[in-house]
């Protein structure tokens, strides 16, 4: 099965970085069941600072939440 031309699913799913949060660590495509994966990032590095994004994004909805 083709995803994109010249690409199939799994090799652009390898490009694809995932935060686990049962082994508090970043890995290539999709390893483990979505409960325990964070994702997908773009890079490596985006990853590696998933729970720092989580908790920005959750304070900024919270703030939004209070001003509507």
């Amino acid at each position: 099965m083709k995803h994109m031309e010249g690409t199939s699913i799994t090799d652009s799913q390898e490009q694809e970085f995932w935060f686990n949060t049962k082994t508090m660590q970043v890995e290539v495509g999709r390893q483990v069941l979505a409960l325990y994966r964070v994702g997908p990032f773009a890079s490596r590095t985006e990853a590696e600072h998933a729970l720092e994004t989580l908790r920005a994004r959750s304070e900024q909805w919270s703030k939004e939440d209070l001003e509507d």
